[in-house]
């Protein structure tokens, strides 16, 4: 369990990053998020604490089961297009964490597939 909440924790604070990433180079902030980028924030926060397969899934992105609302999901891909690239500069050790994991997930659902199990 209490692995569980550092993974949900981590995953909250990678997604807050790259939002706040997103927010100070596409819409000029400083010290702050924007009201759009703090209300997507809020939402990705909510939509993490209240995922059921955060024991078995590693990114939203590779999950069954989509529960962002659609133009939440598009903004959420924008910020994580444009802010993915740039983390390995401003959070190496998150950025390469997060590679290292879904090297990880990848493999693990190509075994799934091609074993036929569930």
């Amino acid at each position: 369990m209490k692995d569980l909440a550092a993974k949900r924790e981590r995953e909250k604070a990678l997604v807050s990053e790259m939002i706040a990433l997103y927010c100070k180079k596409r819409h000029g902030t400083k010290g702050g998020l924007c009201p759009e980028c703090a209300a997507l924030a809020a939402y990705a926060r909510e939509r993490s604490e209240k995922c059921p397969f955060m024991e078995t899934k590693t990114f939203c992105s590779n999950c069954r089961v989509h529960c962002y609302r659609p133009e939440m999901r598009e903004k959420i891909r924008a910020v994580m297009r444009f802010s993915g690239p740039r983390m390995m500069l401003c959070h190496p050790v998150p950025a390469l964490r997060h590679i290292v994991e879904e090297q990880k997930e990848k493999r693990r659902l190509a075994k799934e597939l091609a074993g036929g199990t569930k």
